[in-house]
């Protein structure tokens, strides 16, 4: 088993408040606050100490998107105090500060795990980077490295468990693996056309994924209203482009989206249930009753 208990708890007793976050055997320690719970989260004595910290808040200019910025101090809470009053930081509405319990953090700890986290973050491709290019890594001698490479898995583990998924790697649609856990875990290709437009996708690691080479209808629906946004923002993105005299939009790279029916709006350009929608490519089995078989068979016994 490759189990992990992580332990979280709500300072105020509010899920939407401060926590802290803490993982066995880890030196560790994750506080989260809302922005405008800076007054609480200066309360804290850990937060005046030796860290990173992570903004993070909604894209203004991509609805489905995320404006992400990583930071470190040898005073966090003055680092954090700093971008409240930074009129280039509007956007964030959440923080989260990474100390260490055993005060053993350093300078150049800290400036080494922001520069990984900066690079991690634009690797992964899921939120717009607010920091330009990462600092380069400081000179440390081989064990300090060892030690914070471990210590960015247990923040790696811990980011998407508090909300926070711009770390996660995109799943390779060429891979038929799960990367952590070595287990199948991906979808037979699906298909589903709407007029011209012709599309595949596979869902893996939960994620569902419009494949590379599909076409969508250009025009949309009068009455196309789920995801429509969604669409645009792929089309500003050049992530859709038009094919000429053809009336299709084609998918110029794989799209990574919330569910089935997110695909298929976008390639009927109207309102489609995506469950319905998608067939197995071989056996045409609809999405819905492909995932039904994912599932333990229900008992018979009372």
């Amino acid at each position: 088993m490759n189990g992990r208990s992580i332990r979280i708890y709500l300072v105020d007793g509010d899920a939407s408040g401060l926590l802290t976050a803490e993982v066995m055997n880890w030196s560790g320690k994750l506080l989260v606050a809302p922005r405008t719970k800076l007054a609480d989260l200066a309360k804290r004595e850990e937060i005046v100490r030796t860290g990173v910290y992570i903004l993070a808040g909604p894209d203004p200019e991509n609805p489905s998107g995320e404006i992400i910025y990583i930071g470190e101090g040898d005073n966090v809470f003055k680092r954090l105090a700093s971008h409240d009053k930074d009129e280039r930081k509007e956007f964030w509405t959440r923080c989260v500060a990474v100390i260490s319990k055993d005060l053993n953090l350093t300078k150049a700890h800290v400036r080494y795990l922001e520069s990984r986290l900066i690079s991690m973050g634009y690797a992964a491709g899921r939120a717009k980077i607010h920091n330009g290019t990462a600092p380069p890594l400081p000179p440390m001698p081989e064990a300090d490295v060892a030690d914070m490479e471990g210590f960015l898995q247990h923040i790696e583990l811990v980011l998407p468990v508090l909300g926070f998924s711009f770390l996660k790697p995109r799943p390779s649609v060429g891979d038929q693996r799960n990367v952590a856990t070595g287990a199948t875990d991906t979808s037979p290709v699906f298909e589903f056309s709407s007029g011209d437009a012709t599309a595949k996708a596979r869902e893996i690691d939960g994620e569902f994924i419009v494949l590379k080479g599909s076409t969508a209808t250009l025009e949309p629906r009068a009455s196309w209203t789920n995801y429509r946004e969604l669409r645009q923002q792929l089309v500003d993105d050049k992530k859709l482009v038009e094919i000429p005299d053809k009336g299709l939009l084609l998918f110029a790279e794989d799209d990574y989206l919330s569910s089935p029916s997110a695909g298929a709006a976008i390639v009927a350009a109207g309102n489609t249930n995506g469950r319905a929608a998608w067939k197995v490519a071989q056996t045409k089995q609809t999405y819905a009753d492909w995932h039904q078989t994912q599932l333990p068979p229900e008992s018979d016994s009372e």
